[in-house]
């Protein structure tokens, strides 16, 4: 039987990988090894028979022990968004090791049309897409991930104390997201399906690409609240997160996801979410009433 690993299992994505392993897929807990960088917060599945393992992108010798006896793996792309180029430098550390340890298989979650995108991460993304080329593995998958309907939870709160105010610079471009937890399904699926042994690259949207406007009158209608679209310049959401205690570096890059957007970078709507899973992506709408008492913040 082959071992699954996944690593960053203790962020919110690798636990609803690890959930998805484990329930949806059942998947034998001896099977799969979690890594993070702190393994106590996954005792709950070392209970249950998980291999839980200590592993930092940072300390490159803490990677092969790690990763070792793993033949398919899961790189989940690290969270160092404000700081270009050390992403890649994680995931290379990350995709030697892997090649060190054996393992055949290796997965990773990247981002749509990464390719001179205006996105601020998206050259990490492509870097690490090329490195994962170069290797040495049988086999590989890339998960190019839509947007998360769930980044909707950090932004209400911005939008509510500004009156109802959705300040955007975006224009008309469209999203084609889903949520965090149709993504991380996905990503369990591919990690654990013997099928999924060649080299393929699938990017996985929602069935719908809706404008910021659109976004704005269905959280309307199913919050019960009033939220009008403001369009600015992509300055202004800088400005407007440095003011609210963002880095600027950090800053800069989460305002380049609406000047991606505008471009027209994430509208493209596939059926590779279906082809993997052989099921819909959650709409926008049945999302919104499942999660409405999170999102009101009760």
């Amino acid at each position: 039987m082959t071992t699954l690993l996944v690593t960053g299992a203790s962020g919110k994505f690798g636990l609803r990988v690890l959930h998805h392993l484990l329930e949806t897929l059942q998947i034998a807990p001896e099977r799969i090894i979690a890594t993070t960088r702190k393994p106590a917060t996954l005792s709950a599945f070392a209970q249950r028979g998980v291999r839980v393992r200590a592993a930092d992108f940072d300390e490159p010798a803490s990677l092969p022990l790690a990763f070792a006896g793993a033949d398919r793996l899961l790189i989940i792309s690290t969270d160092a968004i404000g700081q270009p180029g050390r992403r890649l430098e994680q995931h290379e550390r990350a995709i030697a090791a892997a090649e060190q340890a054996g393992v055949q298989h290796l997965l990773y979650t990247s981002c749509p049309e990464p390719e001179g995108s205006p996105l601020h991460i998206a050259p990490d993304h492509e870097g690490t897409e090329q490195a994962i080329r170069g290797s040495k593995f049988t086999g590989w998958t890339l998960l190019r991930n839509h947007w998360y309907f769930d980044n909707l939870m950090f932004s209400l709160p911005g939008i509510a104390a500004q009156g109802g105010k959705w300040f955007t610079a975006a224009g008309e471009g469209r999203v084609a997201s889903l949520s965090r937890d149709d993504l991380a399904y996905a990503a369990a699926v591919a990690l654990a399906s013997p099928g999924e042994t060649g080299k393929t690259t699938y990017t996985l949207s929602g069935d719908e690409a809706l404008s910021t406007a659109e976004q704005a009158a269905i959280l309307a209608r199913e919050l019960g609240k009033a939220i009008e679209v403001v369009q600015v310049p992509v300055e202004a959401i800088v400005q407007g997160m440095v003011g609210a205690g963002f880095p600027e570096p950090v800053a800069t890059a989460l305002a380049s996801f609406d000047t991606n957007t505008a471009a027209g970078r994430v509208a493209t709507v596939t059926a590779d979410f279906r082809r993997l899973t052989n099921r819909p992506p959650r709409r926008l709408a049945d999302w919104v009433k499942t999660n409405r008492s999170m999102l009101l913040g009760n």
